[in-house]
């Protein structure tokens, strides 16, 4: 009998090197074993000796290494001489993983299918909680029991879901703490050290119940999702009993007072679809074009072409010299914009700045606006979600980005992102179809879509912001070359 050790339960990397080391060996599954962390082998078991020199490599089907990745989390016992044995299987019986009535098939799926489960429950009901850490400052801890070993498969989601947060998840037999930019493993925590409530739990107490929708209860459907293990993890819970309890109540309370107008929802779309039938006549091209921008920009400001202008705060014209040769048009003003009254100031326009910088352009020299003067936004408590202007939108504030275009006769217009384009061409174009090609718009005029900065910022990781940041630069080095004037001066 060998054995070889593994660092902690769910060591996928141990088991491999070790897998194939006693494959190399010719060790067959049954005089196999495995120890975690400080167990102690059999009476009887050697350690397992280095593999020949030369010792050729195993072979296994693609779908093997995710699916032994998986077996080794789980909490069986044998799970590492287990997937040996599928391991050792599979070097002559090249098929095994398609023979759905193989009985080891069957037990790796069903164990890998648990493992899943498990993971899907971790993500689904952590809940941190904010505690001050004299160290680390703000942070944010969890307490959460698994019935698998799936802290290391499960920790890399919420370091990218939570990437800007410091954060620790303590299970009973491994905890994960993410600083920020590295994740790390600690020994597993006891109940005692589970946060207590903070400050965030009465608001998001309120806003569960809240939501709480008693005509679509189903009591065994959400315990069969979220079983009572967990309930003591998740602050929730205690409104669980009463909510149900109520539920038959406020039930025949919703239909005694259905409502009799359409829903909200009707009336959006209802507005969508006249808007984009016509353009409402404030928006005509029977207004008096302005004869200078400040006369467009004052006139702009008591526009009511379309619904947006009531709840804004106010028109954000665009901004920059009347001889300006290049115009760089956004989507829309955002929270701080519409704040400020001016465009590109807030996250994306920091963005907007850095590319430029890159490019060594002087923003000075370059007129700046949006395709849709007003803040489009969705209220979510004391926040103001940003919301995608429709067509209709569009295309009533394209008479304002029509004036300033005939006033201003840039050599070069840069659309940042699809609505941009859409607005300058009046279709649908794609960026990926698009981008970084400059497009003939009249005689003297060339277009350049390219990317929104915003789109940057929304991106779930590092490498894919450094990646886009890269190229949405490289466009803004099209944008000098092509119009030198508007470098920075030395």
């Amino acid at each position: 009998m060998f054995t070889a050790p593994l660092s902690f339960p769910a060591d996928f990397d141990g088991w491999r090197v070790a897998s194939r080391t006693a494959l190399a060996l010719g060790v067959p599954p049954e005089e196999m074993s495995f120890t975690v962390g400080e167990e102690t082998p059999g009476l009887f078991a050697e350690p397992l000796p280095p593999a020949p020199a030369g010792a050729p490599q195993p072979t296994v089907p693609k779908a093997f290494p995710e699916l032994a990745a998986k077996l080794v989390c789980h909490a069986d016992t044998d799970r590492f001489v287990f997937a040996y044995r599928l391991l050792w299987r599979l070097q002559t019986e090249k098929q095994l993983l398609e023979i759905a009535s193989d009985p080891d098939i069957i037990r790796a799926r069903e164990m890998e299918k648990a493992v899943r489960r498990d993971s899907h429950k971790m993500k689904a009901f952590v809940r941190f909680r904010e505690i001050e850490d004299p160290e680390l400052g703000r942070h944010y801890v969890a307490w959460f029991e698994p019935f698998h070993h799936i802290v290391e498969l499960t920790a890399p989601f919420f370091a990218r879901r939570f990437a800007g947060m410091v954060w620790t998840i303590l299970t009973p037999e491994r905890s994960v703490h993410w600083n920020g930019s590295d994740l790390s493993y600690l020994p597993g925590a006891t109940k005692d050290m589970r946060p207590k409530d903070d400050d965030m739990e009465a608001l998001w107490l309120t806003y569960y119940a809240s939501i709480f929708n008693p005509a679509r209860l189903k009591v065994k459907a959400m315990q069969a999702e979220m079983p009572k293990k967990y309930w003591a993890n998740m602050p929730e819970t205690a409104l669980i009993r009463p909510l149900i309890e109520g539920a038959e109540a406020a039930s025949q309370r919703m239909i005694e007072t259905a409502p009799t107008l359409p829903g909200l929802r009707h009336e959006r779309q209802v507005e969508r679809e006249r808007m984009a039938r016509r353009v409402p006549a404030e928006a005509s091209e029977e207004r008096t074009r302005p004869v200078d921008l400040e006369t467009a920009r004052n006139g702009a400001k008591h526009c009511k072409a379309c619904p947006l202008w009531e709840p804004a705060t106010q028109t954000v014209f665009g901004r920059g010299p009347a001889d300006a040769p290049v115009m760089f048009i956004g989507e829309q003003p955002g929270d701080q914009e519409d704040l400020a009254g001016e465009p590109f100031i807030g996250p994306a326009g920091k963005v907007f700045d850095q590319a430029l910088a890159a490019a060594g352009i002087d923003r000075t020299r370059a007129y700046v606006t949006n395709a849709v003067k007003h803040f489009k936004f969705v209220p979510r408590g004391k926040r103001r979600i940003h919301a995608k202007p429709n067509a209709g939108e569009v295309q009533a504030c394209r008479w304002w980005l029509d004036v300033e275009r005939e006033l201003i006769r840039p050599k070069l217009v840069v659309a940042l992102g699809a609505t941009a384009a859409a607005a300058v061409l009046g279709r649908t174009v794609t960026i990926r179809d698009t981008r970084s090609k400059l497009i003939d718009l009249d005689e003297e005029t060339k277009l350049l879509v390219t990317v929104h900065p915003s789109y940057i910022l929304r991106l779930p990781d590092a490498a894919a912001q450094a990646r886009e940041s890269a190229a949405f630069n490289a466009d803004m080095a099209l944008v000098r070359r092509t119009v030198p004037e508007l470098a920075l001066a030395a």
